[in-house]
C-alpha cells in the first residue's frame, strides 16, 4: 500500500500500531537517522501534518518515549 492510496481514517485506525512500532524501534537502540527512514515515522508524520491538534509529531513522540 502506498502513501498516496492511504486515507486519513486508515492512518487514524493504525495510530496505536505506529506508536508501538516506534517504541519498539527506540528500545532496540535505533538512531534518529534510522527512525526517520521507517514507515511508522512516515505515517506518524503524515498524521501530524494532516491533524496537528490531534496527533503529536514523531519527534515529540520519540522524546516522550
Amino acid at each position: 500500500m502506498t502513501t498516496a492510496s492511504l486515507r486519513i481514517g486508515e492512518l487514524e485506525a493504525n495510530y496505536a500500531l505506529y506508536c508501538k512500532a516506534l517504541k519498539i524501534l527506540i528500545r532496540q537502540g535505533k538512531t534518529s537517522a534510522e527512525l526517520h527512514r521507517t514507515i511508522c515515522w512516515n505515517r506518524l508524520g503524515l498524521l501530524h501534518r494532516s491533524l496537528p491538534r490531534q496527533y503529536k509529531s514523531p519527534e515529540r513522540l520519540m522524546l516522550m518515549i
